[in-house]
């Protein structure tokens, strides 16, 4: 069965380790023997024939001065009778068992390699690797690449960082823990990818293995996916170095990323900031990070963790699950921004949380209106594709934009509209031939046809003038025709208030 282990604390005690011949199976014209590995709550199988084992022998009792006899011996005639493999099935997981016992601490490379302890026990995978990194690590740190680790290597470095044994347990200088230690301190370039599922043969779940990232002192860029946020321990400590972050399929919050803190500082502020309310927690920003990508996720909310990245420059938070963008107006020095993919529906006073960027990605969302993005100044690209823009008259919001050069409409429902690319060129008015619409630059032809349309709606607008003119004269004409009131009236209704001030004029001259 496959056990799924919940992120917890790193356990302090040394697995027990078990190994069973369960079974065997006929391949073309020899046996193929099925071994079952547990090492605590791991397991996995693993499968040899004969002639592995008694490879593997020789080795030892060259290497190791293993007892020749114990292995048991060869057979010729009925080598894959039934009751042949019955009996030597038993005699080979004696065999296993009795090396192990032989060496309990750390198991010879030879037999570490023959059980696959370097895919998949603590000690096995860390000697692998410390052994690739004394032969390959000065080289990859030369060359500047990106090197690639997977959760459960980096679950059983932080593994043999807590328990208390030897950094080299083996013996063999080229396996000890301290070429690892030395790589990642200097290390630029990671990449973590994880999976979903067991690993390989066994039972072992990657998303539920914690991983410390603390023993990286020099990341310029770390790339993350396939993990759950719960298991990536120490990311605080990239903080002071970080340039670059990409997580994917890996979070539902941007803060469980950004501010880990926060799950045991609720009231926390960015350090250096003036603090509105008393706060449990100064947390310090990061630094030197520019670039951060985080699509693919499930995040449903831009949340204020954004604080702590003031110097991002490129946020990509494609494919997630947003259906409004805020707390964005903290992120100064943004200039890319890419949220296609969501779940948005408009993008109201855009400006207010996007004022300087250059470029934005709004395409394969629900929008239906372009009204908030009439005061993006500084945008440069633009793309609204896969929406569900239909009226012509939305592409007047933008058509104002003084340095927007790229626009992409396509696949909106406004795009099955006759001459659908000449009516959008021409609400750009005089800087129709700077615009490139939908990836394509604009034609000879298209400039003659846009023309056309502006001289068309100024011939209109000029009539509509004309027309309004000729209305107001019109009205005002009938307004002159009109008979005046008549004498008796006016002056019936105007004397007596004549009367009323003559006489209290007299009056008052009089004295009364």
């Amino acid at each position: 069965p496959r056990i799924r282990m919940e992120p917890g604390p790193f356990p302090e005690a040394v697995p027990a380790r078990k190994v069973t011949v369960v079974g065997s199976e006929l391949v073309e014209n020899y046996t193929v023997y099925i071994i079952d590995v547990m090492d605590g709550l791991h397991r996995w199988t693993v499968k040899h024939r004969y002639s592995d084992f008694y490879e593997l022998h020789e080795k030892l009792t060259m290497e190791k001065k293993v007892d020749r006899r114990l292995l048991p011996p060869k057979k010729i005639l009925g080598k894959n009778s039934k009751s042949l493999v019955e009996r030597r099935q038993k005699e080979l997981e004696l065999y296993l068992q009795t090396l192990l016992q032989q060496f309990p601490q750390a198991s010879p490379t030879p037999l570490a390699y023959f059980l696959h302890f370097h895919l998949y026990e603590i000690n096995g995978i860390t000697a692998a690797l410390a052994e690739e990194l004394f032969h390959k690590g000065e080289q990859l740190l030369q060359a500047g690449e990106v090197f690639s680790l997977r959760p459960l290597q980096l679950y059983s470095v932080s593994q043999q960082l807590r328990l208390a044994t030897p950094t080299c347990l083996s013996g063999d200088a080229r396996t000890d823990l301290g070429h690892i230690l030395d790589f990642t301190c200097r290390l630029r370039y990671l990449k973590i990818s994880g999976s979903r599922g067991p690993v390989g043969t066994s039972n072992i779940e990657e998303s539920s293995l914690p991983f410390d990232l603390s023993v990286f002192k020099s990341l310029l860029q770390i790339e993350i996916s396939d993990c759950s946020s719960q298991q990536i321990q120490g990311l605080p400590s990239l903080r002071a170095s970080l340039a670059t972050l990409s997580l994917h399929r890996s979070t539902e919050s941007m803060i469980s990323i950004l501010v880990p803190e926060a799950s045991e500082f609720p009231q926390w502020e960015p350090e250096g900031a003036e603090p509105g309310c008393p706060v449990t927690a100064l947390v310090p920003v990061w630094r030197h990070l520019t670039t951060l990508d985080m699509s693919h996720n499930c995040i449903g909310a831009v949340d204020d963790s954004v604080k702590l990245i003031p110097k991002v420059e490129f946020l990509d938070l494609s494919y997630n699950h947003l259906s409004s963008v805020e707390n964005l107006q903290h992120l100064y020095s943004l200039v890319h921004v890419d949220l296609s993919y969501n779940r948005l529906r408009s993008l109201e006073a855009a400006h207010t949380r996007l004022g300087n960027i250059k470029t934005l990605s709004l395409a394969g969302n629900h929008l239906e209106t372009l009204s908030g993005l009439s005061k993006l100044y500084s945008l440069v690209n633009l793309d609204l594709s896969h929406n569900q823009l239909a009226q012509l008259e939305e592409i007047r919001n933008i058509g104002a934009l003084p340095c927007l050069e790229k626009l992409n409409l396509s696949s909106n429902p406004m795009c099955i509209i006759p001459d659908y690319r000449t009516k959008v060129l021409a609400q750009f008015g005089d800087r129709a031939a700077e615009v490139s619409l939908d990836c394509r630059a604009t034609t000879e032809k298209e400039l003659d046809t846009v023309e056309v349309l502006k001289a068309i709606q100024k011939a209109k607008e000029v009539k509509d003038r004309m027309s309004s003119s000729d209305k107001k004269i019109s009205e005002d004409s009938r307004a002159s025709a009109a008979p005046p009131a008549s004498s008796s009236s006016s002056s019936s209704s105007s004397c007596p208030s004549q009367g009323n001030h003559v006489c209290i004029r007299l009056c008052l001259a009089e004295g009364v």
